[in-house]
């Protein structure tokens, strides 16, 4: 039996219409596996208990970057273009790299004109990029420059956390990745962890999904309660770096 806690943007799930419409659409991904499915309120005391623990791992929660991709390079130049800024990325690339450049460029509010993406040999990445700011002009301003490639570098160098962790006398895998400031998370997390587990032959107990403040950007935290019975047959180090690397898009475990 799988339970899920969901809420409804539409604020409709309490109707008989919305219910069977979401009964029809499980029916549809998960076909004959599907045995029965109940949808029903629950009560505040229930939803107490389903939260979150507010408390992180250090794993996370520190600066210290301990699983990264290899060295960023990001460059500004305001010579090649009249009317552009022309941004240079050298970089490794991953699953979800041109998210992560078009997410922190939309974060600052910077509008891309056109752009060219080369892949070299050995996953190495060379983008070139030609913005303009909100108003059309130029990035001039040098400490502009700085905060927004100092960001860019950080973004791509770790643009997931990765940690496996005690949490008590259990096993937990934690993943955070930073939220967008429209509110929206990195698509297909979820989906790519547990299928990296899957192919791991460990089982999920429990999972939680939570926002929470790092420093000063939200990021949205899995917490996965691993399956007693089968976490310690794979070791730590193993889930963490195959997760990892799935979520990369890097090798397959």
């Amino acid at each position: 039996m799988n339970l899920f806690f969901v809420t409804d943007t539409r604020e409709l799930l309490h109707t008989k219409m919305r219910q069977e419409e979401t009964y029809e659409a499980l029916v549809e991904v998960m076909q004959a596996a599907i045995i029965s499915c109940n949808i029903e309120k629950v009560g505040p005391e229930v939803t107490a208990c389903s939260q979150a623990s507010p408390f992180l791992s250090s794993a996370i929660t520190n600066d210290v970057v301990l699983r990264t991709s290899n060295n960023v390079s990001v460059t500004m130049d305001n010579s090649f273009s009249p009317a552009h800024t022309l941004v240079q990325i050298v970089c490794q690339d991953h699953k979800g790299l041109l998210y992560d450049i078009m997410r922190t460029l939309k974060d600052y509010n910077i509008q891309i004109s056109y752009g060219r993406f080369y892949l070299k040999q050995g996953r190495k990445c060379e983008i070139d990029l030609f913005i303009t700011q909100a108003d059309g002009k130029k990035i001039i301003d040098p400490s502009m420059q700085r905060a927004l490639s100092s960001r860019l570098q950080m973004e791509l160098l770790q643009p997931l956390r990765v940690a496996v962790v005690s949490r008590g006398p259990d096993t937990e895998l934690l993943v955070a990745n930073p939220v967008e400031l429209s509110s929206k998370g990195r698509p297909l997390v979820f989906h790519d962890i547990t299928l990296a587990l899957n192919m791991l032959n460990t089982c999920i107990f429990l999972a939680e999904i939570g926002r929470h403040v790092i420093g000063d950007q939200e990021w949205e935290v899995y917490r996965v309660l691993l399956d007693e019975g089968t976490s310690l047959s794979t070791p730590r180090r193993k889930i963490e770096e195959g997760v990892w690397k799935l979520l990369m898009g890097w090798e397959q475990i």
